[in-house]
């Protein structure tokens, strides 16, 4: 029989409750450092990170109800005060809540594809997206991407790529500079793994390639 999951108001941050720009000590109660995860699913990640990081603080952004859900209960249960969860489209709560110059780190790990040439839109690396992530970056923060999708690993290269282009359109309007850094592996991370995601786990069992990228605000 499937557990009942619980709603730690400790954990959950709920948009309703939001008004504008975070202010992150407010939310933690301490001033650390923040990492953001895009796409918790059910919080493997996630945990591991927070219970092996105490002085971090980490935010995960999850649109999909149940693995939101799910990662509330997980969380909850260990008792973590350093994590904090959200329900929401993480383009949008990147746009309209998160500060420039706060997060140190961004983690985006076997984010949806969407494989198919008429769905490309939807994907979230775009020009836009790329722009909000490397605004809320401090200099010297990071992102690291993995992905087992060969293509849409080299389309995320190439909008990097496009940026340090002068001719783009969003030149004008830029907040610092990209520059590929070693991804190295997370704590959490077993042998032959980078992340230590329940997606990668699956992906090196069925010996699929796995793609990284970390790069550094400049």
């Amino acid at each position: 029989m499937a557990r009942k999951l619980k709603d730690y108001p400790s954990v959950a941050l709920k948009l309703e409750n939001l008004d504008g720009e975070i202010d992150f000590i407010q939310v933690f109660g301490r001033s650390a450092p923040l990492h953001i995860e895009i796409g918790t699913g059910k919080a493997t990640f996630l945990l591991s990170q927070a219970r092996t990081h105490s002085h971090m603080n980490f935010l995960g952004i999850e649109r999909a109800n149940k693995y939101y859900r799910y990662a509330v209960d997980r969380i909850g249960r260990w008792n973590l005060t350093n994590v904090r969860i959200v329900r929401t489209d993480a383009a949008l709560f990147l746009a309209d809540f998160v500060p420039a110059n706060s997060v140190d780190c961004f983690h985006i790990y076997f984010p949806d594809p969407w494989p198919k040439r008429r769905h490309h839109k939807r994907r979230f690396f775009c020009h836009a997206n790329l722009e909000h992530l490397v605004r809320c970056l401090k200099t010297g923060g990071t992102l690291r991407i993995a992905t087992d999708h060969a293509e849409y690993f080299e389309w995320i290269q190439n909008l990097i790529v496009e940026r340090s282009d002068q001719s783009f359109g969003y030149a004008q309007d830029r907040q610092g500079r990209l520059e590929r850094i070693e991804f190295l592996p997370a704590a959490g991370a077993g042998n032959g793994e980078l992340t230590g995601t329940n997606y990668e786990r699956k992906y090196v069992k069925n010996q699929r390639p796995i793609y990284t990228l970390a790069v550094r605000k400049i």
